[in-house]
């Protein structure tokens, strides 16, 4: 398109023409070179930072285009990021650069997704403009380590071997935790199994062992102490054992003699096998050697826990005149897995005595539980000299004393001795006195009977007379809890302030309260109560 533009100061005769075609595209192309603003990065993803610290990234903003920028301002879109660096107003020529911080500073274990909005000002355009650059970030909780189990207890474990338990160790935060070093106290205790350093992620765990390899015996404390970057630096387990020595095998006594038995007729003696160690063991048999000794009342195998004991009986029936030796050897498999009791006795031609036991029953009758009572027996020799060794009482309610073994008693001659009756519990009670003798007769065995009764408790209550004028009588009640409810305990009316209530059991606590009643009937309320405990025998 032309036009011809006419103007003062140009001769008539001329004309100027403008090509308006060419103007418009040099203006176009002029508007197509502002400014433009660039990110570097154009996100910014912090990833996971723990709770309660921070992160900055770098962020470098570029003007790509040909005209000049000025920034504004920058503002977060969340309170979590921050951005510093910048001090506006920030002018940036053509292909100008400049470099600010973004800030993400956690609070709590959640995801933050926001932006930075940056302002901007084209001068070519002489209009503003805003650039966003997206923002995100995971706030995660420090490294947590907890123990499963939180105590190792190993319960018993023989001295010289081993126990072993697994414990294990779990992440629990949300960073990842360094296990520098595992350490135990205690006699006994050492950790496995477990290297250094341990890195655990986030919810990840690791297993290893923990052993107990008592050299004593009693129980031992100790704790395994596990060191760490985590927020607990410092974790410990409790940890428990006890040692407990081998099965030991002990004789009481530790020999037995018959002295002088007659041929034809035996005598018995008690042995009594106790297992002295901390874990169980098993006798699996017992040999007697010499000639006329054996024994009886002890089924093989058994097994003897720790502390525990059996008795049983050994006999000597000389067939001949002179002295005899042997042995019983005993076999188990404890730490001593032979034990040997020597066995003597002498043969005699003369006629065995017998032994004489009276009363052949004892019986005590009702003791109150926690009360003693003594009744005496008598042992007699008839016949010859009877030496009697000892005596077993198979009830622990009951005892024998006030005489000493062994004993010889004169053919024709007595002694005497006391059973004593102790209930601790209520109930019958029944036992026996074994007394072992060289007598032809030997055992001689007395029966004890016995019963226990709980003590009987009563209450005496007294109270002050009514002051009221026509008062018949009074009534007592009781209670269990002085909150009632209240139960009339007397049959009739009592006349007198006093009265006795001997329904009460050993160890309650009850509340007693009177009424006053008039002649004409009419009840008065309850007095003030009063607590009373009976006392356990």
């Amino acid at each position: 398109m032309k036009q011809v533009l006419r103007s003062s100061g140009i001769s008539s005769g001329f004309r100027v023409f403008f090509n308006f075609s060419a103007i418009l595209a040099l203006t176009s192309s002029a508007l197509a070179g502002a400014g433009q603003l660039t990110s570097n990065p154009s996100v910014v993803n912090f990833g996971s930072v723990q709770v309660g610290s921070s992160q900055t990234q770098s962020i470098t903003l570029t003007n790509v285009g040909n005209s000049r920028l000025t920034i504004t301002q920058a503002t977060p879109s969340l309170a979590v990021f921050t951005l510093t660096g910048l001090s506006y107003p920030v002018t940036l020529n053509a292909g100008q650069s400049v470099m600010c911080n973004v800030t993400f500073n956690t609070q709590s274990a959640v995801t933050s997704s926001g932006s930075v909005v940056i302002a901007f000002y084209d001068r070519h355009n002489r209009a503003s403009y805003t650039m966003t650059e997206p923002l995100s970030g995971t706030g995660v909780n420090s490294g947590q380590l907890t123990s499963a189990p939180a105590s190792l207890g190993f319960g018993s474990v023989t001295t010289g071997s081993s126990g072993s338990l697994t414990e294990t160790l779990t992440n629990s935060g949300g960073t990842s935790v360094t296990i520098s070093a595992a350490s135990t106290t205690g006699s006994g205790f050492s950790v496995g199994g477990l290297t250094f350093p341990t890195t655990l992620t986030a919810g990840q765990s690791v297993s290893f062992s923990t052993m107990f390899s008592p050299t004593v015996g009693g129980g031992v404390t100790g704790n395994l102490a596990i060191t760490s970057n985590a927020a607990n630096s410092a974790l410990n387990v409790p940890l428990t054992g006890t040692g407990m020595t081998p099965g030991q095998l002990t004789s009481n006594p530790t020999s037995l003699s018959f002295g002088s038995v007659a041929t034809g007729s035996s005598a018995s003696l008690t042995e009594t096998l106790t297992n002295s160690g901390g874990s169980a063991l098993t006798i699996s048999q017992i040999t007697p050697s010499g000639t006329g000794l054996a024994f009886g009342g002890i089924t093989l195998p058994v097994t003897l826990g720790a502390a525990q004991s059996a008795t049983f009986t050994v006999s000597f029936a000389p067939q001949s005149v002179g002295n005899t030796t042997g042995s019983l050897l005993i076999a188990s498999n404890a730490s001593n897995p032979t034990l040997t009791v020597a066995l003597t006795g002498a043969g005699t031609g003369t006629t065995a005595g017998q032994l004489a036991l009276a009363p052949s029953n004892i019986n005590f009758g009702s003791i109150t539980m926690g009360t003693t009572q003594n009744q005496t027996g008598t042992l007699s020799a008839t016949g010859a000299p009877v030496t009697v060794s000892s005596v077993g009482v198979s009830g622990a309610q009951f005892s024998v004393s006030g005489i000493s073994f062994p004993v010889t008693i004169a053919a024709g001659s007595s002694v005497s001795f006391q059973v004593t009756f102790t209930p601790q519990v209520s109930g019958s009670s029944s036992a026996y006195a074994t007394f072992t003798s060289n007598a032809s007769n030997s055992p001689a065995v007395e029966s004890l009977t016995g019963l226990g009764t709980a003590p009987q408790h009563s209450v005496s209550l007294g109270w002050n007379t009514s002051t009221s004028s026509g008062v018949e009588g009074y009534n007592i009640y009781r209670a269990t809890a002085s909150t009632g409810p209240f139960t009339r305990i007397n049959a009739a009316l009592d006349a007198t302030p006093y009265d006795t209530d001997s329904t009460v059991q050993a160890g309650l606590t009850y509340y007693f309260a009177v009424t006053a009643v008039s002649t004409t009937g009419s009840e008065s309320g309850y007095s003030t109560q009063v607590e009373v405990t009976i006392p356990t025998p």
